[in-house]
């Protein structure tokens, strides 16, 4: 049973589900596209079956889905879940109450890979003048 809860953002964040008093927030475009959804959306059916389990483990459970999952630090609060060999869900955990997921892809090599935790680092930083808290 979810209460579907949905706030706009100025760097377009929108809750997905609150339960367990944790919201657990997704990246999403200007024009409401949720980045996070279609990344995982466009993975095979194994990949898919794995990304959507995490998401809705971490919607139902919060923090405590974090201590089965494989993470690991990335800078300051930004982290990582890896799923399925070599997909990436990055996160912030703001406070008790608020996970933002602000990026996803594909783990690779050398400069690619740089390129996607970069991203990930520009939208935590844009969460931070949003939430008006250092999180990077």
């Amino acid at each position: 049973m979810y209460n579907r809860i949905v706030v706009h953002h100025f760097w377009r964040i929108t809750v997905r589900y609150r339960r367990n008093n944790m919201n657990v927030h997704h990246y999403e475009t200007s024009g409401g596209k949720d980045l996070i959804l279609d990344f995982i959306d466009g993975l095979s059916k194994d990949e898919k079956a794995e990304g959507l389990t995490i998401l809705g483990r971490l919607e139902d459970e919060g923090l405590t889905a974090l201590d089965v999952l494989n993470t690991r630090q990335l800078r300051g609060k930004l982290w990582e879940i890896k799923f399925f060999k070599d997909n990436r869900i990055m996160y912030i955990v703001a406070d008790a109450d608020n996970m933002y997921i602000v990026h996803v892809c594909k783990k690779q090599k050398g400069k690619a890979e740089k390129f996607e935790l970069e991203k990930a680092i520009k939208r935590v930083k844009e969460l931070e003048k949003e939430i008006r808290k250092r999180l990077v």
